[in-house]
């Protein structure tokens, strides 16, 4: 089976407007975390560093999802690209 993928971000939000795996809604949690690696240096209501970082995958989330390591991979690859943005300033 190939896997079925539909990720989209929003085009002004740090956000997935659609995530969806072999038709199951799909939480970016399940790969990884989004957070500001720089918030300190980061204006009110902005952002310094906002990047994704991806886990390590687990047999639970592969069985979930019906997708391969290698799947899982790619899937943590594409929202890295998308969800990591660095600095930000649209939210003040």
């Amino acid at each position: 089976m190939i896997m079925e993928l539909k990720l989209k971000v929003y085009s002004c939000l740090c956000e997935l407007s659609t995530f969806e795996i072999n038709n199951i809604e799909a939480d970016y949690y399940d790969f990884g975390d989004k957070y500001d690696h720089d918030s300190e240096n980061a204006e009110d209501y902005c952002c310094g560093d906002m990047q994704f970082d991806g886990k390590d995958s687990t047999p639970k989330i592969l069985a979930k999802y019906s997708i391969t390591q290698f799947e899982y991979d790619e899937i943590v690859s594409q929202l890295t690209e998308k969800l990591s943005f660095g600095g930000c300033g649209w939210c003040s």
